[in-house]
């Protein structure tokens, strides 16, 4: 039976806002905090925590990345994370709330001219809302709602569940594009969904843990996302449970 998409759903953190500021200021406020409290955390054991969280599937990074670094000790993890709350609104200055992806409004603008029905399927809080009909591309998305606004989180599969009724489509009918195998490449395949990865930031270095959590395509730029999503539209696999990926 010939496969149609329909739709194209797209994780924030990544695909459209890159984080670059977001994560590397996090990864100092942690180790400034950690070191505060006489903790003497060096920038290699930093990096091996961090490795650690992404190689497990954490589904919150920076939890693990504390948990990990703090030894399993309860109080001094919840110390670090509460400063790392607080500080939020800095680092939200610092990075004017949003860095949005070059090319990406264009993409976005291309996509629904196409008539191809656009959906937000990402953890974020609701000001992530805020912040891109500031930035003028919210209106492209015909779903947009986020995990703050609906008490879903990724990799539960129900989130992206709630996309596509929001869409008015099947799984089968969407693509996921997102910068994670664990919150988004995982839960989109069990649900038989095409999957492409922006491999940036990071998550860049993770890796599936079998052949049945490869995306369907890797993108590095807006330019071939473009080309995947065209690729998938032209020509998507029959049955993505019984096709590997390329």
């Amino acid at each position: 039976m010939e496969r149609l998409i329909k739709a194209v759903l797209f994780d924030i953190g990544g695909p459209i806002d890159t984080e670059e500021i977001m994560d590397r200021e996090i990864d100092y406020q942690i180790k400034k905090s950690f070191r505060s409290r006489g903790v003497p955390i060096s920038d290699i054991e930093y990096c091996d925590a961090n490795q650690w969280a992404i190689d497990s599937f954490a589904p919150k990074t920076y939890h693990a990345i504390i948990w990990k670094l703090a030894d399993g000790d309860l109080k001094l993890s919840r110390e670090v994370e509460e400063e790392l709350i607080k500080t939020t609104p800095k680092r939200n200055t610092l990075r004017n709330y949003f860095e949005i992806r070059d090319g990406i409004k264009e993409l976005l603008a291309s996509l629904m001219d196409e008539e191809i029905l656009l959906g937000l399927a990402a953890n974020q809080p609701e000001t992530a809302l805020k912040n891109m009909e500031q930035l003028g591309i919210l209106h492209y998305f015909k779903y947009r709602e986020v995990s703050g606004s609906i008490n879903l989180r990724k990799p539960d599969p129900r989130l992206l569940l709630h996309t596509c009724k929001g869409l008015g489509i099947n799984p089968s009918e969407a693509i996921m594009v997102g910068d994670r195998i664990d919150n988004d490449v995982v839960p989109a395949r069990i649900l038989d969904m095409v999957t492409i990865r922006f491999v940036s930031g990071r998550h860049a270095s993770q890796k599936p843990r079998s052949w049945n959590e490869i995306p369907h395509a890797d993108v590095t730029s807006v330019f071939e996302l473009k080309s995947a999503i065209q690729k998938f539209l032209q020509s998507p696999p029959t049955t993505i449970r019984d096709h590997e990926p390329e």
